[in-house]
């Protein structure tokens, strides 16, 4: 697979990591756009929201806690989340993957 986030998650390629579980990696955004710009990565290679299954669910209730467990770590008092679906809203590599943003 020529993902780049599957190498990372296999540290194939090197990021500068933020936390990680069994399901998820949190990593720094190589092009911030934000003070604190951060990406919670699912460890499990889905293209984006529109490839979902029933069956990961419980994936993305795990990814939003994910981002606040990394959050309150971080003292972040106000952040925003945001998940991009295609090339036109602005998913640049697909695998899904939620942005977390602070420090406004």
């Amino acid at each position: 697979m020529d993902c780049i986030f599957c190498k990372i998650i296999n540290k194939e390629e090197p990021s500068d990591f933020i936390y990680e579980n069994d399901n998820f990696i949190v990593i720094k955004d190589i092009k911030p756009s934000a003070p604190v710009h951060l990406l919670i990565i699912p460890k499990k290679h889905i293209d984006s929201v529109k490839h979902l299954e029933p069956e990961d669910k419980d994936l993305m209730g795990e990814m939003v806690l994910c981002a606040q467990k990394v959050a309150k770590e971080k003292n972040l008092k106000d952040y925003r989340l945001r998940i991009n679906v295609g090339r036109g809203a602005g998913q640049i590599i697909d695998h899904l993957h939620m942005h977390l943003f602070s420090g406004f």
